[in-house]
């Protein structure tokens, strides 16, 4: 029986080989035969780059063939177009984006992906606002200024913005609007004001950049947050360490990147008032006495915490050596029952940071493996040793636990 030719093959399977292709390659399987000929013409998803246009021919500038392509796809592609991915990063104009949102949202659109140049944000056009079967969002280096009458995206359940310029209440009001967002992404390089999230399905949220107050009050299923803060948080209000959390029950996974401290804590508590029950995986950065706070208070009051990851940037001269018997009298009466792993960077050996590393190999029973990563600018093999011959004297909670020290 002989096999079957792949002019031959069932437009499931053709389209499944058609979008594993750039599209330049797969345009031209047109030349295979008059079967193949408009194959491109109906795929449901298309992915387009500055590969595309890029061009040796110095007469053939990269718009007028990104203008040229964009044409043949509005003439000639036909059915639902589900998954469109658009990279314009080193293109300086963007003729035909109007037509060809426009387009987009009259054929079905469910997942987008718009990425302009950094050096000249493309300002979206209403139409984008009229796709109504919009699943999955992302934007980049965009002006994003809703019309009036955008009631939301009534599907939608990821978004991402990257480097977008929207103001706070329009950007509230299309979070808001879209009541099955799970999973937001905020990635901004403008300072915005006061942003209340309102996203009772959001699952994940991550957030860089600079803010002076974020509110987190109707997420009761959010259970991944990430959080980065640029350099101007000087003005950024400070939120109540134990309310903010207790809103967010069903929190997993917390990643508190350096900054993030000054938002979180204006005073911080000995312990929660109701623990973090279901957190398991926390990375914290500290470069100063209140992320050190801050992430002790959040160890303390995570009695399921599996994973620990710190990330450490403190010298001995940032705090007093009353401190270190602070921190060890705050864990008198605290058990790390469940942390299997823990990774501790950036360490240069002050009796701070020896001090956390004896503290939590003595509260960790199921301790498996821990990670000793020392600042290499600041931290030569002499000292390394130093550092490893210390921690060899250390008691362990967990017979099983490893601990490796990368001098390297």
């Amino acid at each position: 029986m002989m096999p079957p030719k792949i002019t031959d093959l069932p437009e499931n399977a053709i389209n499944a080989i058609l979008m594993c292709l750039p599209l330049r390659d797969a345009v031209r399987t047109s030349i295979l035969s008059k079967k193949w000929r408009y194959k491109w013409c109906k795929l449901p998803e298309l992915t387009l780059d500055d590969k595309l246009w890029k061009t040796t021919d110095n007469l053939l500038s990269p718009s007028i063939k990104f203008t040229t392509i964009m044409y043949n796809i509005l003439t000639l592609h036909s059915g639902p177009l589900t998954k469109f991915t658009l990279s314009m990063s080193e293109l300086k104009k963007y003729p035909k984006i109007g037509s060809l949102i426009h387009f987009l949202s009259r054929n079905g659109i469910q997942h987008l992906v718009l990425k302009f140049s950094e050096w000249n944000r493309y300002k979206l056009p209403s139409s984008l606002f009229t796709c109504s079967q919009l699943r999955h969002l992302t934007l980049q280096n965009c002006l994003i200024c809703p019309s009036p009458a955008f009631e939301g995206f009534d599907m939608l359940i990821s978004l991402e913005l990257c480097h977008v310029s929207i103001s706070s209440e329009a950007l509230e009001n299309l979070i808001s609007s879209s009541p099955l967002l799970e999973n937001l992404v905020l990635k901004m390089s403008d300072t915005l004001n006061h942003i209340q999230i309102k996203a009772p399905k959001l699952r994940s949220f991550e957030f860089t950049g600079c803010i002076k107050f974020i509110s987190l009050k109707n997420v009761p299923q959010l259970a991944k947050l990430c959080l980065l803060y640029g350099e101007s948080f000087e003005e950024s209000e400070k939120c109540d360490l134990d309310n903010f959390f207790q809103s967010h029950p069903a929190l997993e996974h917390l990643h508190l990147e350096y900054g993030s401290s000054q938002f979180l804590v204006a005073e911080v508590p000995t312990r929660l008032s109701s623990a973090l029950n279901y957190l398991k995986h926390l990375y914290v950065s500290m470069d100063e006495l209140d992320d050190l706070s801050c992430a002790l208070y959040l160890i303390r009051s995570s009695p399921c915490l599996q994973d620990l990851e710190v990330e450490v940037s403190m010298e001995e001269s940032d705090y007093k050596d009353d401190i270190v018997d602070e921190v060890s009298a705050s864990f008198s009466d605290v058990g790390l029952n469940q942390v299997k792993t823990v990774k501790i960077a950036g360490i240069i050996g002050t009796k701070l940071e020896m001090e956390l590393i004896k503290l939590l190999l003595a509260k960790s029973p199921m301790l498996v493996r821990m990670i000793i990563q020392p600042e290499q600018l600041w931290v030569d093999k002499e000292k390394g040793v130093k550092i490893l011959a210390e921690l060899s004297t250390f008691q362990r909670a967990s017979r099983k636990a490893e601990v490796e020290c990368h001098l390297e």
